[in-house]
């Protein structure tokens, strides 16, 4: 069986071949043509006229805003959409440099991806992108439509997540609109803008559905996402581009597929609720500030490999950091956690995922069980020291 692997989709200079872009191209415009003479005209006439005004929150701007009407002609709202979204999606080069054996040398090189501008202030944009993109940078670059380089700063990165924040003065950029990500339903119609294959293809658009919403993608037992499952194509260089609703809101920003023979068109997205929050913390703080527990655990599968343990469900508290909310609640290492605020919890995916819903000074209640016997109490959440989970 093919292995199935995730690979975040930031870009790297490989030299493309241009006559296997050229026919992956014919095709898909064969295929598109049949799309649009098939698909579209009944989408068309189920929505003629409507668009969804739902609100949308500015990130990091504490104010609710109206997504405009879009207007458009013909059979096809996607023209009138990429047209409204284009001037606020860049082009992002990360420049490393690494040591040339061959000449004894330090030398420069690039990986691409995208970003989309979420907010203003002046002269300066804020761009939100993928942190997986601006990782290790020691000079980033914002690429404009018309080809141009502006030098841009790092503001603050979120490992967790996979969002970080670069900025770029003198720039004339548009500010992107977010939506409401909780909205989304199965099937609607969505669109991913950005750079495949560096700068090579910029501003590609490409169109397909919400497959699904909340789907589980672990990197490792740490780090876990809830994402955005879409079939618009997502390729290497699409990486902190947006995810974008056909009222021309930001619904996600775009960060991995899966590679795999035996799959075809799953893309994922952080869904643009968790992005807000994240962009708004980074632009204030540098950082993303966070509530927490205070304890270190164990998956129940691992438990069960690893020590033993006769656990069906819960993550297993290996330790409860001195002077942490958990220890000050009465948590005990060897409680088994099953549930936090009422959502059940079985990695450090789910528990994270409920803790970044609360601030700190919120209660929690925590479910568990101790020597076999369900327990419950209450937690009030503490601003989680950097670097702590």
């Amino acid at each position: 069986m093919d292995e199935m692997r995730y690979f975040t989709s930031s870009g790297y200079k490989q030299g493309p071949n241009i006559l296997l872009y050229a026919v992956v191209a014919l095709v898909s415009a064969i295929i598109g043509g049949i799309l649009v003479l098939t698909v579209a005209p009944g989408y068309i006439a189920s929505r003629a006229g409507i668009i969804d005004e739902s609100p949308a929150t500015g990130a990091g701007a504490g104010t609710t805003v109206s997504a405009p009407p879009i207007e458009w002609t013909g059979d096809w709202p996607v023209t009138a959409v990429a047209q409204q979204i284009g001037p606020s999606v860049v082009g992002i080069i990360n420049q490393t440099t690494y040591y040339d054996w061959f000449t004894g040398r330090q030398r420069p090189q690039e990986s691409g991806g995208s970003g989309v501008v979420f907010k203003r202030d002046g002269q300066v944009a804020y761009i939100g992108t993928n942190q997986h993109v601006t990782q290790g940078a020691s000079k980033l670059y914002v690429v404009m439509a018309d080809g141009q380089r502006h030098e841009a700063q790092l503001v603050g990165e979120d490992w967790w997540t996979d969002l970080a924040v670069i900025k770029v003065t003198d720039a004339n950029l548009a500010v992107a609109r977010f939506g409401d990500s909780d909205l989304l339903q199965p099937g609607e119609l969505v669109m991913a803008v950005g750079n495949p294959v560096d700068m090579e293809f910029q501003r590609s658009v490409t169109v397909g559905v919400v497959s699904g919403l909340n789907r589980k993608v672990s990197y490792s037992d740490e780090r876990e996402f809830s994402l955005i499952q879409t079939d618009a194509a997502i390729n290497p260089g699409n990486s902190g581009g947006p995810l974008v609703s056909m009222s021309g809101l930001v619904i996600g920003i775009n960060n991995m597929k899966i590679a795999s023979e035996n799959v075809e068109s799953m893309g994922f997205a952080i869904p643009s609720n968790v992005a807000q929050r994240v962009l708004g913390d980074l632009v204030i703080y540098g950082r993303v500030i966070r509530s927490y527990l205070g304890v270190q655990i164990i998956r129940a599968a691992d438990a069960r490999q690893y020590y033993g343990l006769n656990i069906d469900k819960g993550i297993y508290v290996r330790k409860v950091l001195s002077g942490s909310p958990a220890m000050k609640a009465g948590l005990r290492e060897g409680d088994v956690i099953v549930e936090v605020d009422g959502q059940e919890t079985s990695t450090l995916g789910d528990l994270r995922r409920v803790l970044d819903l609360r601030q700190p000074g919120d209660q929690v209640s925590v479910d568990f069980t101790r020597g076999g016997q369900a327990m419950s109490l209450e937690v009030t959440l503490e601003e989680a020291p950097e670097g702590a989970n």
